[in-house]
């Protein structure tokens, strides 16, 4: 379906219903023949921004070369054929009477089983980086722009000049990193591809002009690639000179247009100047700009980088969070052909296991509502981050689609009732947990709840690295920290812990969407208590620590284990009894409230 857009996404696995948005494109594609009379009519010229800008397009036109339908299309935005129609040239001009400026934009129903996320990736804006002078110097262009000035498709139809003159450039200078491995400016993240795509442009220069100085200023050449090496060192070989440094300012000479380089070279430990014809900037990929509205459609998290998060890096590669959607190519990571072939293959090929299944397997890990309990508040609908809860009207208890629930635990932290039970990690089950760890030596303790998939497997890799930390800190495993209800904590306090810790996935690494904000919220609630009752807020400590930091995880241990030497046996015994006593009031007016009731029924 091209030139059409997902506008909605529901249901669950095996039974997702897909609402698309099928595009007008104002022209009868199954009637075009792309004769072109149109074009030749059409007033209006515009930036083709497939060829990034190098040459024009009309408001009618085929987007790109061998699109699929090869038909025209009307970009609305610049015609002059309707509201009112002011032109209607092109559909004078057409003998198959294609034009039709009535068309209206039409909405698909389909329902699918499993849903593959192969949405790509945006290439960086180098703009903000005005010492370079893209966008002020005609001649810095992006590596995209040298792609489209090179190919036999391109404006140019493959003879490569330099957009200031239209000459043949004869020394060219390649900057690698622009917008990656930097935390300033761009993304701190490796794009993965621009290394060897700049070896691979300095080939294509040689080989189609082998007259061509290349030179190319770096940070690191990033080769690990298959045969990866044999072709950086090929390049070598064919004249390409290899600068290790990144160029702190470029400068125009305004009668020749020739551009001067001033780089610090790290290898000579000099100053080096350079003149060139033509600077190639090596920008970076960052996630889609729409990538927003794909992760709210399909319910899927994001890596801190912004692309996005597979349900296990080693596991489960291809699998989103959100069981039946699966992810390939750019939208995952930066990558390149060949790896996004391989991701493309795995992920249709889960898809394909899931629909020949023709039922699925969950683990038991889920959530049931007991319906007697239930009084229909919906706070459990708020918080699922699946939207596995559908409401069956105000007052009522609602349903858990079992398929859809992935076991965050999250609804039944919020439940006021304690309708809602996770099975396998009960309100009941935890509680014990509690009172058997701080049953002795409770003040000698650090009571700790750890997620799953992160902060109990950052304690595991501590422990299989042999980091040494103390060992008076007992964990409770949880699926995630949004399962730790406030009551627990305060369970802990009541029971005598010194420290209570609440550990989770890094904020914006949630396994489970952004179960992890209500974690946030509950320890806020806690803490803003704690300050009221006068008991010290620093006791309850809220990190978050990946599966990958058991550094972070001894010195978390650490750091609680000397806040926990501070804490004295009259300290805790003073909140313990400061518990009691609201416990107390609490119990009293919950007892005022029933006879209130009792009183007015009779």
């Amino acid at each position: 379906m091209a030139y059409s857009e997902v506008v909605n996404v529901s249901g669950f696995v095996g039974n997702f219903k897909v609402t698309v948005k099928k595009k007008t494109r104002y022209v009868n594609e199954k009637e075009c023949t792309a004769c072109g009379e149109c074009v030749k009519v059409c007033p209006i010229t515009k930036p083709d921004a497939y060829q990034t800008g190098f040459s024009t397009r009309k408001a009618i036109y085929i987007p790109f070369p061998q699109a699929v339908p090869a038909s025209y299309l009307i970009n609305m935005d610049d015609c002059l054929g309707i509201n009112p129609i002011a032109c209607g040239k092109c559909a004078d001009v057409c003998e198959k009477k294609c034009i039709d400026f009535d068309q209206q934009d039409k909405f698909i129903d389909i329902e699918v089983g499993a849903i593959i996320v192969a949405t790509g990736m945006d290439v960086y804006d180098p703009s903000e980086i005005d010492e370079y002078g893209y966008t002020r110097f005609p001649n810095v262009i992006t590596s995209m722009e040298f792609e489209r000035l090179i190919c036999a498709g391109g404006p140019t139809e493959g003879h490569f000049i330099r957009p200031s003159d239209r000459q043949r450039p004869k020394r060219i200078g390649f900057i690698q990193c622009v917008g990656s491995r930097s935390a300033k400016r761009g993304n701190p993240y490796c794009s993965n591809i621009c290394c060897m795509n700049t070896v691979k442009d300095c080939l294509l220069l040689k080989d189609h002009y082998p007259d061509t100085d290349c030179t190319v200023f770096y940070m690191d050449i990033r080769a690990f690639g298959k045969s990866f090496e044999d072709f950086y060192m090929r390049s070598k070989e064919e004249g390409v000179k290899y600068l290790r440094g990144l160029p702190g300012e470029i400068e125009e000479d305004p009668a020749t247009r020739n551009l001067r380089v001033v780089v610090e070279n790290t290898n000579g430990g000099g100053v080096d100047f350079h003149e060139f014809d033509m600077i190639v900037l090596s920008t970076g990929v960052i996630p889609q700009k729409d990538s927003a509205v794909i992760r709210k459609l399909l319910t899927l998290s994001k890596t801190s980088d912004g692309f996005l998060m597979e349900a296990h890096p080693r596991l489960k590669p291809v699998d989103a969070p959100t069981r039946g959607v699966f992810l390939a190519g750019c939208a995952e990571s930066p990558k390149d052909i060949k790896d996004s072939v391989a991701q493309a293959g795995a992920a249709a090929s889960h898809a394909n296991i899931l629909l020949n299944a023709g039922h699925i397997s969950i683990e038991a890990v889920t959530s049931v509502i007991d319906d007697s309990m239930c009084n229909g508040c919906e706070l459990c609908i708020d918080v699922c981050p699946y939207h596995a809860i559908q409401s069956n009207g105000k007052k009522s208890p609602p349903t858990i689609i079992t398929a859809a629930c992935a076991g965050c635990g999250n609804c039944g932290a919020a439940c006021p009732t304690g309708s809602i039970t996770m099975r396998h990690f009960t309100d009941m089950q935890i509680e014990a947990q509690i009172d058997a760890i701080l049953e002795e030596d409770g003040d000698q303790k650090v009571l700790g709840f750890a997620c799953n998939w992160c902060s109990y497997a950052g304690g595991d890799f501590a422990g299989i690295s042999r980091l040494q930390y103390p060992t008076d800190a007992r964990l409770i495993r949880t699926m995630c920290s949004a399962r730790v209800d406030e009551e627990f904590i305060w369970r802990g306090f009541h029971k005598g812990a010194a420290m209570v810790l609440v550990s989770g996935c890094h904020y914006a690494d949630c396994h489970y969407i952004s179960a992890n904000r209500q974690t946030v919220q509950r320890v806020n609630r806690v803490w803003d208590k704690m300050e009221r009752l006068g008991i010290r807020p620093e006791r309850l400590q809220l990190e978050w620590i990946s599966a990958a930091e058991g550094q972070k995880f001894a010195k978390v241990m650490r750091d609680i284990e000397q806040m926990r030497k501070r804490v004295t046996k009259e300290e805790i015994d003073e909140t313990v009894r400061i518990l009691n006593e609201e416990r107390d009031k609490a119990a009293a007016k919950k007892a005022a409230k029933t006879d209130k009731k009792e009183q007015a029924a009779a």
